[in-house]
């Protein structure tokens, strides 16, 4: 294995979880600012009334997306164990 093919495969790796994740993060990147709007328009200063709004419907979102999520992993890995004997010479 030379550097190059290890960083590049790193790279994939990094770039797959970053994707995975992002469903779940835009969710509750737009959950919080509405909450946020919500708050400043209302005078509402509650902590704990940002957290649950984003950590349900992040799960709402993680439930949607699971089927897709499952679909990119099992592809990432079935592609890690074809291509596993190359990878060692």
């Amino acid at each position: 294995m030379t550097p190059e093919f290890v960083i590049g495969y790193a790279r994939q790796s990094i770039e797959l979880a970053l994707t995975l994740a992002l469903p779940m993060l835009g969710v509750g990147l737009v959950v919080g600012i509405f909450v946020s709007v919500l708050q400043a328009a209302t005078q509402i200063q509650e902590q704990t009334l940002t957290f649950v709004p984003k950590i349900v419907s992040m799960f709402l979102a993680l439930l949607f997306a699971f089927p897709w999520i499952m679909d990119k992993m099992i592809d990432f890995t079935r592609n890690v164990f074809i291509n596993l004997p190359t990878y060692i010479k």
